[in-house]
């Protein structure tokens, strides 16, 4: 059996190499820059979508970036709200997670 040590405080962690800690570190800011693209590219096609009626001008009108503003609020909003109502349930998870473990 592979022996599990404790990395970062985490019970139940493979113990990583200096090597594999960074590659891993590596590879997660990647994928949060890919995450954080993706949500800018949704957010900018929604509130696009949704706002933007007429090409007759360079520029927004005063209602189109009335819209732009409110729909990008409310997008931050929500994903604020949802990032919040995660980090909640994963701490119940942990904390069951932990609750079982050592009731074990």
């Amino acid at each position: 059996r592979k022996a599990m040590a404790s990395a970062g405080g985490m019970p139940g962690m493979p113990n990583f190499s200096a090597a594999q800690e960074k590659e891993m570190n590596k590879e997660l800011e990647s994928m949060q820059l890919r995450d954080s693209l993706s949500l800018y590219n949704r957010l900018s096609k929604r509130c696009f979508d949704d706002c933007v009626s007429s090409f007759r001008t360079r520029t927004l009108d005063r209602g189109e970036e009335t819209c732009v503003v409110r729909c990008a609020e409310k997008f931050l909003k929500h994903m604020a709200r949802v990032t919040v109502r995660f980090g909640e349930v994963q701490q119940q998870q942990m904390g069951a997670a932990g609750a079982g473990g050592a009731a074990k």
